[in-house]
């Protein structure tokens, strides 16, 4: 199990059902044909693009609770993951025409959904901190996440409970590069900075979650 997994078991996945009945109804409330439940994803986006409701209905039903999950750890907060889950729908909407299957769906929606939490950030202003750009910051790893799937569960619990704790702009960085996976090149293009601070503000998270965890073991 990888450390993005174990976020996903760990948190809680409980969007209101009215919630997403306000959610389909901004869409539309016509009748449409109907689609088998065992459709491929990209047999689904033909049919919504076309304005098949049946069809986009069925992708939110296979997609919002891991979509809420990604949500909820790159924001820490239920009422904002809530929010932008619905937003992500409301731009999938919007966008579901120019998925061309290239890649799985799964992995076009989750680009399209750090995107959409990346630009919340924006507009809220919580940016990283700016930062020297001159130099390369030493690349540490904080104790007990070079191999998460070694993990031990409280482990986890502890780091999940460590990064709760860390400034927003450097939980964005260990997010999208130590849990996501992003190399600091494409962290860098999300966040809008360069790669020296990308580094640099990975290099800070890593060790203010040491102290972090450290306090932990010593309460």
């Amino acid at each position: 199990m990888d450390l993005a997994s174990a976020f996903e078991q760990d948190v809680a996945i409980q969007v209101e059902e009215s919630a997403s009945a306000s959610l389909i109804q901004t869409f539309a409330p016509a009748e449409s044909e109907q689609v088998a439940l065992d459709s491929p994803d990209f047999a689904l986006t033909q049919k919504a693009a076309s304005g098949n409701i049946s069809a986009f209905e069925l992708l939110y039903e296979r997609y919002h609770r891991r979509t809420y999950s990604l949500c909820l750890r790159m924001t820490n907060s239920q009422t904002e993951a809530e929010d932008l889950t619905q937003e992500v729908f409301i731009q999938l909407f919007r966008k579901i025409g120019s998925f061309r299957g290239d890649s799985a769906f799964s992995t076009w929606l989750h680009r399209l959904t750090v995107n959409q939490v990346l630009m919340y950030f924006r507009r809220r202003s919580v940016k990283n901190e700016k930062t020297s750009e001159s130099g390369e910051m030493p690349e540490q790893t904080v104790s007990g996440t070079e191999n998460p799937r070694k993990m031990p569960v409280l482990d986890r619990i502890a780091l999940k409970n460590a990064v709760a704790q860390l400034p927003p702009g450097y939980r964005s960085v260990f997010l999208l590069h130590d849990v996501e996976g992003y190399e600091h090149e494409e962290v860098a293009r999300l966040l809008g900075i360069s790669v020296g601070t990308s580094k640099s503000q990975l290099h800070k998270a890593r060790l203010k979650l040491r102290g972090l965890l450290i306090k932990q073991n010593e309460a």
